[in-house]
């Protein structure tokens, strides 16, 4: 990790950006005091549908839901919402 004041890092932005790409963090400070890092830029991550396809197929899973019942997400009848817990012993 390499550490830079700000004037120094405006005055040699590009070679730091070269740094950056090469792999380095580059502190930048102002009056001795970290403001901000200088970083490789990562792509932002998100769900990757084909690499969890392919771990299910890997797993010989075809299908992971075989089955939703219609019904499914229909609301529960009033009396099983009201039933007693049962007593425990």
């Amino acid at each position: 990790m390499k550490t830079v004041s700000i004037r120094d890092a405006k005055n040699r932005l590009t070679e730091l950006a070269r740094e950056v790409e090469a792999g380095v963090t580059i502190v930048v400070t102002r009056n001795g005091r970290p403001v901000l890092d200088l970083v490789p830029h990562k792509k932002r991550g998100g769900l990757n549908l084909a690499a969890g396809e392919a771990y299910l197929r890997s797993k010989g899973i075809a299908n992971p839901v075989p089955f939703i019942a219609d019904d499914f997400d229909d609301p529960l009848p009033d009396d099983f919402l009201l039933r007693p817990l049962p007593r425990s012993r």
